[in-house]
Protein backbone atom coordinates (compact mmCIF):
# COMPACT_ATOMS: atom_id res chain seq x y z
CA UNK A 1 0.00 0.00 0.00
CA UNK A 2 1.46 3.49 -0.72
CA UNK A 3 2.36 5.54 2.17
CA UNK A 4 1.22 8.65 0.24
CA UNK A 5 -2.28 10.21 0.29
CA UNK A 6 -3.89 9.84 -3.22
CA UNK A 7 -3.02 12.79 -5.47
CA UNK A 8 -6.27 13.17 -8.27
CA UNK A 9 -4.51 13.29 -11.78
CA UNK A 10 -6.58 16.54 -11.74
CA UNK A 11 -4.35 18.15 -9.15
CA UNK A 12 -1.37 17.46 -10.80
CA UNK A 13 0.86 20.30 -12.16
CA UNK A 14 1.63 18.70 -15.84
CA UNK A 15 4.35 21.54 -16.28
CA UNK A 16 6.70 20.13 -13.43
CA UNK A 17 6.44 16.48 -15.12
CA UNK A 18 6.78 17.36 -18.52
CA UNK A 19 10.39 15.93 -18.95
CA UNK A 20 8.64 12.10 -18.10
CA UNK A 21 6.79 12.90 -21.19
CA UNK A 22 7.99 15.28 -23.74
CA UNK A 23 5.41 16.72 -26.15
CA UNK A 24 2.48 14.79 -24.55
CA UNK A 25 0.50 15.39 -21.76
CA UNK A 26 2.14 13.54 -18.93
CA UNK A 27 0.65 9.65 -18.13
CA UNK A 28 -1.21 8.54 -14.92
CA UNK A 29 1.10 6.13 -13.78
CA UNK A 30 1.89 5.72 -10.31
CA UNK A 31 5.69 7.17 -10.24
CA UNK A 32 4.34 10.13 -11.90
CA UNK A 33 1.52 10.38 -8.79
CA UNK A 34 4.84 10.09 -6.85
CA UNK A 35 6.61 13.29 -7.90
CA UNK A 36 3.47 15.39 -8.19
CA UNK A 37 3.61 15.57 -4.60
CA UNK A 38 6.87 17.39 -5.14
CA UNK A 39 6.75 19.58 -8.28
CA UNK A 40 10.41 21.09 -7.60
CA UNK A 41 11.75 18.01 -7.03
CA UNK A 42 10.50 16.79 -10.11
CA UNK A 43 11.58 18.91 -12.57
CA UNK A 44 15.04 18.96 -11.21
CA UNK A 45 14.90 14.76 -11.20
CA UNK A 46 12.79 14.35 -14.27
CA UNK A 47 15.06 16.74 -16.52
CA UNK A 48 18.40 14.09 -15.35
CA UNK A 49 16.57 11.01 -15.80
CA UNK A 50 15.32 12.23 -18.86
CA UNK A 51 19.28 12.48 -20.04
CA UNK A 52 19.71 8.87 -18.47
CA UNK A 53 17.37 7.09 -20.27
CA UNK A 54 17.09 8.91 -23.60
CA UNK A 55 19.47 9.01 -26.57
CA UNK A 56 21.88 11.72 -25.48
CA UNK A 57 22.83 9.41 -22.89
CA UNK A 58 25.60 7.37 -24.48
CA UNK A 59 25.18 4.12 -23.20
CA UNK A 60 23.43 0.57 -25.11
CA UNK A 61 20.06 0.33 -24.02
CA UNK A 62 20.51 -2.67 -23.44
CA UNK A 63 23.75 -2.61 -21.26
CA UNK A 64 21.53 0.52 -19.42
CA UNK A 65 18.57 -2.14 -19.04
CA UNK A 66 21.13 -4.83 -17.68
CA UNK A 67 22.11 -2.98 -14.87
CA UNK A 68 18.63 -1.21 -14.22
CA UNK A 69 16.89 -4.76 -13.70
CA UNK A 70 19.84 -6.15 -11.32
CA UNK A 71 19.26 -2.83 -9.20
CA UNK A 72 15.65 -3.94 -9.17
CA UNK A 73 16.46 -7.40 -8.22
CA UNK A 74 19.12 -6.62 -5.33
CA UNK A 75 16.89 -3.55 -4.08
CA UNK A 76 13.69 -5.96 -3.95
CA UNK A 77 12.06 -3.27 -5.74
CA UNK A 78 9.07 -4.96 -7.10
CA UNK A 79 8.04 -1.59 -9.09
CA UNK A 80 11.24 -1.18 -10.97
CA UNK A 81 11.29 -4.56 -11.91
CA UNK A 82 7.98 -4.60 -13.69
CA UNK A 83 8.51 -1.12 -15.57
CA UNK A 84 11.88 -2.31 -17.09
CA UNK A 85 11.47 -6.34 -17.54
CA UNK A 86 8.97 -5.11 -20.62
CA UNK A 87 11.77 -2.45 -21.84
CA UNK A 88 14.60 -4.86 -21.38
CA UNK A 89 13.01 -7.24 -23.87
CA UNK A 90 12.52 -4.69 -26.44
CA UNK A 91 16.12 -3.12 -25.64
CA UNK A 92 18.08 -7.12 -26.71
CA UNK A 93 17.93 -8.61 -23.22
CA UNK A 94 17.41 -12.48 -23.38
CA UNK A 95 15.63 -14.89 -21.13
CA UNK A 96 19.26 -15.98 -20.77
CA UNK A 97 20.26 -12.81 -19.20
CA UNK A 98 17.16 -12.24 -17.22
CA UNK A 99 18.15 -15.55 -15.54
CA UNK A 100 21.68 -14.03 -14.73
CA UNK A 101 20.18 -10.98 -13.22
CA UNK A 102 18.35 -13.24 -10.99
CA UNK A 103 20.71 -15.41 -10.25
CA UNK A 104 23.58 -13.08 -9.55
CA UNK A 105 26.06 -15.49 -11.14
CA UNK A 106 27.19 -17.63 -14.25
CA UNK A 107 23.77 -19.09 -16.19
CA UNK A 108 24.56 -21.07 -19.61
CA UNK A 109 24.36 -18.30 -22.84
CA UNK A 110 24.33 -15.07 -21.22
CA UNK A 111 27.36 -13.53 -22.65
CA UNK A 112 30.48 -12.14 -21.06
CA UNK A 113 28.91 -8.56 -21.49
CA UNK A 114 25.76 -9.45 -19.45
CA UNK A 115 28.17 -10.94 -16.46
CA UNK A 116 30.59 -7.64 -16.58
CA UNK A 117 27.18 -5.07 -16.04
CA UNK A 118 26.21 -7.25 -13.73
CA UNK A 119 28.92 -7.93 -10.98
CA UNK A 120 29.75 -4.00 -11.72
CA UNK A 121 26.45 -3.64 -9.93
CA UNK A 122 26.93 -6.07 -7.20
CA UNK A 123 30.50 -4.30 -6.84
CA UNK A 124 29.07 -0.84 -6.74
CA UNK A 125 25.48 -1.98 -4.88
CA UNK A 126 27.73 -3.62 -1.70
CA UNK A 127 30.75 -1.46 -1.58
CA UNK A 128 30.26 1.95 -3.55
CA UNK A 129 33.39 1.27 -5.50
CA UNK A 130 34.80 -0.92 -8.33
CA UNK A 131 37.95 -3.12 -8.01
CA UNK A 132 40.80 -2.68 -10.08
CA UNK A 133 39.68 -5.60 -12.24
CA UNK A 134 36.32 -5.07 -12.83
CA UNK A 135 37.01 -1.27 -14.02
CA UNK A 136 39.62 -2.48 -16.29
CA UNK A 137 37.49 -4.75 -18.16
CA UNK A 138 34.80 -2.06 -18.07
CA UNK A 139 37.21 0.44 -19.46
CA UNK A 140 37.64 -2.06 -22.23
CA UNK A 141 33.95 -2.62 -23.54
CA UNK A 142 33.24 0.77 -23.15
CA UNK A 143 34.83 5.41 -23.25
CA UNK A 144 35.32 7.29 -20.48
CA UNK A 145 31.50 8.96 -20.72
CA UNK A 146 30.02 5.67 -21.42
CA UNK A 147 31.31 4.49 -17.75
CA UNK A 148 30.47 7.37 -16.41
CA UNK A 149 26.67 6.85 -17.93
CA UNK A 150 27.22 3.70 -16.62
CA UNK A 151 27.99 4.58 -12.96
CA UNK A 152 25.18 6.91 -12.68
CA UNK A 153 22.99 4.99 -14.09
CA UNK A 154 22.95 2.46 -11.18
CA UNK A 155 23.40 5.05 -8.91
CA UNK A 156 20.28 6.77 -9.46
CA UNK A 157 18.45 3.56 -9.96
CA UNK A 158 19.38 2.47 -6.52
CA UNK A 159 18.07 5.67 -5.57
CA UNK A 160 14.90 5.41 -7.31
CA UNK A 161 14.44 1.67 -5.66
CA UNK A 162 15.22 3.16 -2.48
CA UNK A 163 12.48 6.08 -2.57
CA UNK A 164 9.80 3.48 -4.18
CA UNK A 165 10.13 0.91 -1.38
CA UNK A 166 10.11 3.63 0.86
CA UNK A 167 7.34 5.43 -0.31
CA UNK A 168 5.08 2.04 -0.90
CA UNK A 169 4.70 2.56 -4.71
CA UNK A 170 2.03 0.14 -5.97
CA UNK A 171 1.98 -1.46 -9.72
CA UNK A 172 0.19 0.31 -12.14
CA UNK A 173 -3.01 -1.59 -13.69
CA UNK A 174 -1.82 -3.79 -16.15
CA UNK A 175 2.22 -3.62 -15.48
CA UNK A 176 3.37 -7.18 -14.94
CA UNK A 177 5.92 -8.29 -12.50
CA UNK A 178 6.70 -11.98 -14.58
CA UNK A 179 9.98 -13.21 -12.98
CA UNK A 180 10.10 -11.01 -9.47
CA UNK A 181 9.59 -13.25 -6.51
CA UNK A 182 10.80 -13.96 -2.91
CA UNK A 183 12.79 -17.45 -3.90
CA UNK A 184 16.10 -15.59 -3.65
CA UNK A 185 15.43 -12.08 -1.90
CA UNK A 186 18.95 -12.28 -0.30
CA UNK A 187 21.57 -9.93 -2.70
CA UNK A 188 24.50 -11.54 -3.97
CA UNK A 189 26.91 -9.07 -2.79
CA UNK A 190 30.33 -8.50 -3.94
CA UNK A 191 32.98 -8.80 -1.54
CA UNK A 192 35.16 -5.81 -0.81
CA UNK A 193 38.13 -4.74 -2.10
CA UNK A 194 40.23 -6.12 0.33
CA UNK A 195 38.76 -9.54 -0.36
CA UNK A 196 36.52 -9.55 2.95
CA UNK A 197 32.96 -10.49 2.31
CA UNK A 198 30.15 -8.36 2.69
CA UNK A 199 27.17 -9.60 4.74
CA UNK A 200 23.73 -8.96 3.55
CA UNK A 201 21.74 -6.09 4.28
Amino acid sequence: MSRLPHLPYAEWDLESLADASPGMKPPQLTVLELFAHHPALARAFLAYNRYLNGRRSTLPPRVRELAILRVAWRRRCRYEWAQHVRMAAKAGVTPEEIALIRAGGGVGGADALARLVIGAVDELDANSRLSDQTYQALAAEFGEQQLMDLVFTIGTYVLLAMAFNAFGLELDPGLDDEGFDTTDATPHLAPDPQGTPRKGT
